[in-house]
């Protein structure tokens, strides 16, 4: 007998009509046979919305407060939507996070998933029931309540279908598939119908929004089939699975746009070794994570670091960089919010030379200046002026022609 796990997103279920039709899509998968776990988000802009109310309370909450407070969304949405499976004559029962197992670590509003012990869940299934489970929560060791992070549904959804050992996951949200570029920014983008492990952790990790980049990770990891679809929709959305050597044919599969970093530059720190290994040794002790570096060769002794930052980091991230240029003697500490970066990737690339000269000169021929660049194996992204960010990405998408079927 399948099991599916079904994932809706906040849009999904943003109000109580989106739930009944949630619901009988739910109950319609489980009349056709097998069993079905389904994770939920929080109604539409619940967690925004308690975000903004914590801050009007404090100006730093603490994490852990903050922990206890957003993860209450996920329960509403968990126990409205087993109310309305219930209403349509199925069974359904709901649960938290914590509820059923899942166990983190204790890093609070960024938690990653330890283990999930499926007993209760299996026990229900057994029973003949919807298995409802509010995503992006947990608990650690000492029971405190612990969230993954935002889209952190995903995550939960794509952990389960590891534990559970689910035939496919399913992540419903409000857009078709997984396109190559936002369809907002470039009407003429594409759904692909298919698309690897690497190349969707790439697009995810470089700011595509359809699936967190853990979530795709975990799937990796697990080789559990993810298939994007529609809530509105019954359209066949996109697989992510393994990587097949047709995918090698296109050299670029998608473009991506990023405003949420800032960049944060450490200037005249002394050139000399062991320099940057204190400067990023101290930034991660403090759990934030760094993206792009760049330094510049070293002029009298002197050298510039920058680096990005996630922009909900940058106060933290300022602050220590302000203690290690005192303690190191560099001359000051800068930082720029105005930035946006614009992503390439495709599995082809690895077998493909040219491709950065080609993305550089599409962005040239439209006078967009690079600030910082960074290559991977089938990825390479751009820091652009913001202002430039949705320009960028279509002429890099007209170039290598990503709108054609």
């Amino acid at each position: 007998m399948a099991l599916i796990v079904q994932k809706y997103g906040g849009s999904s279920v943003a109000d109580p009509e989106r739930i009944k039709k949630v619901a009988k899509r739910i109950v319609a998968t489980k009349r056709r046979g097998g069993k079905v776990v389904v994770v939920v988000s929080a109604l539409g802009d619940t967690t925004d919305r308690l975000i903004e109310l914590a801050h009007q309370i404090a100006s730093e909450p603490a994490e852990r407060e903050m922990d206890v407070l957003i993860s209450t969304g996920e329960q509403v949405s968990v126990a409205l939507l087993a109310m309305a499976i219930h209403s349509l004559g199925a069974r359904a029962i709901s649960f938290t996070g914590p509820q059923v197992g899942i166990v983190t670590d204790s890093s609070h509003t960024k938690a990653r998933i330890l283990r999930i012990n499926t007993n209760r869940i299996r026990e229900e299934l057994r029973k003949g029931k919807i298995v409802i489970v509010a995503g992006f929560q947990g608990v650690d060791i000492n029971e405190n309540i612990t969230t993954l992070g935002r889209g952190g549904s995903d995550l939960t959804a794509v952990a389960l279908a590891a534990a559970l050992k689910a035939n496919c996951c399913e992540i419903y949200t409000d857009v078709a598939g997984v396109y190559t570029a936002d369809p907002r920014i470039v009407p003429r983008a594409r759904k692909l119908s298919n698309i690897s492990y690497d190349e969707m952790l790439e697009l995810a990790s470089a700011g595509a929004k359809v699936l967190h980049n853990r979530s795709v990770e975990f799937a990796k990891r697990f080789d559990i089939p993810i298939r994007v679809r529609s809530s509105f929709s019954r359209g066949e959305g996109t697989m992510v699975t393994k990587e097949h050597k047709f995918m090698e044919d296109v050299v670029v599969r998608g473009v991506t746009l990023n405003t949420d970093e800032a960049k944060v530059s450490l200037r005249g720190v002394p050139d000399k070794p062991g320099v940057a290994a204190k400067i990023f040794k101290t930034v991660a002790d403090e759990n934030v994570n760094i993206d792009m570096i760049i330094q510049n060769i070293g002029k009298k002794g002197k050298s510039d670091i920058s680096f990005t930052v996630m922009k909900r980091d940058l106060k933290r991230t300022l602050a220590i960089a302000k203690k290690i240029s005192e303690t190191m003697g560099a001359e000051r500490v800068d930082f720029d919010e105005n930035i946006a970066r614009i992503s390439i990737v495709g599995v082809g690339m690895r077998t493909h030379s040219g491709i950065a000269a080609r993305m550089f000169g599409a962005l040239a021929s439209k006078k967009i200046n690079i600030e910082m660049i960074s290559t991977s194996e089938i990825k390479i992204s751009c820091i652009v002026d913001k202002k430039y960010g949705q320009k960028a990405v279509r002429v890099i998408h007209t170039k290598f022609g990503l709108g054609k079927g």
